[in-house]
């Protein structure tokens, strides 16, 4: 089983203290999102988890405990975020230089394969053009040489859950420029990405992408990918797709343990919070000591004879559109 932690917030940023305790306990509740009468039981103990997979913008506070981690058995690695965006756009995310240092450290102590950067979504405006992103990603990656193996980019796709929160943008100057993906600049903009990440010694991937960027040296990634496992852990997992992901997304059979309208960054073209003032309130009501990220949910541990619960067959619908 591969635990997702996660596509809907950022644990490692927010929960640190809520995932240690559930590690200790070995066990984590998860409802579903779409329907919290339908709740599951997810293991997370030694035995039962092949791979955790940490998405994050500040894997700060759970760097302490990851020797604990290692301690018991757990693999991991990490999809760690890191751009440069006007506040505009990404209002509370660590700023550039913090970032940097973090992933450094953060490399240092796991080993570059296990830290994978992600230069995603790449969002198109006056503010943020071609050439912004060309430096942006230079520099970045310059930083970052020797720390990570991969980079992983997207361009924004615009969710509705975003949609009021991206059209209140364009009078204070970030109308989003869709239309850029279909110019001839684009096309330069993203051989000069995969020239700059070949230049830093990283393997540059794409994630859930609907445009085809094959021809400019990108490949289609997984963010939970099964090669990649195999590769860092040697490890054989799953192969089967999520069928809960969009169909543009590569990603083997997870379990997402987090929830949404849960984190507290504030990324304007974010899919997972609908609304930022729920994601105050989520987060201010939380419980570490619960067994579940929201709220208090408890079921009993299934038997080996036990068949799946149903929430546990409808964990997952990460990109509902």
């Amino acid at each position: 089983m591969i635990i997702s932690a996660s596509r809907r917030t950022d644990i490692p940023a927010f929960y640190t203290p809520w995932f240690i305790r559930r590690v200790r306990a070995g066990y984590c509740t998860v409802p579903n999102p779409f329907n919290r009468n339908q709740v599951s039981y997810v293991s997370l103990k030694p035995e039962d988890v092949d791979v955790i997979v940490f998405w994050t913008r500040n894997p700060a506070p759970l760097i302490p405990y990851l020797d604990e981690l290692d301690a018991r058995g757990l693999r991991y690695y990490f999809q760690y975020t890191v751009l440069n965006n006007p506040r505009a756009l990404d209002p509370k995310s660590p700023p550039l230089p913090t970032a940097l240092s973090t992933f450094r450290r953060l490399a240092e102590k796991v080993g570059p394969q296990k830290v994978i950067w992600r230069y995603d979504p790449i969002v198109f405006t006056p503010h943020t053009d071609a050439e912004f992103h060309r430096d942006s990603f230079a520099r970045i990656a310059a930083a970052l040489r020797g720390f990570t193996q991969r980079v992983v980019i997207s361009v924004m796709d615009r969710y509705p859950k975003a949609e009021k929160r991206l059209t209140a943008l364009e009078p204070h100057g970030f109308p989003l420029n869709e239309a850029f993906t279909q110019t001839p600049a684009f096309e330069v903009l993203m051989r000069d990405l995969v020239a700059i990440a070949a230049q830093n010694a990283m393997e540059i991937v794409s994630c859930a992408e609907d445009l085809d960027l094959t021809p400019y040296g990108v490949r289609p990634g997984k963010c939970v990918d099964d090669d990649y496992i195999r590769r860092v852990f040697g490890l054989e997992v799953t192969h089967k797709k999520d069928p809960h992901q969009r169909e543009a997304c590569g990603c083997v059979v997870s379990k997402d343990i987090g929830a949404y309208d849960t984190c507290l960054f504030g990324c304007q073209y974010c899919y997972a919070t609908q609304s930022f003032d729920r994601a105050r309130k989520q987060h201010a009501a939380h419980n570490p000591e619960s067994p579940s990220l929201i709220g208090w949910y408890e079921v009993p541990q299934p038997t080996k004879d036990e068949a799946p619960s149903p929430g546990a067959q409808q964990l997952g619908f990460d990109f509902e559109t």
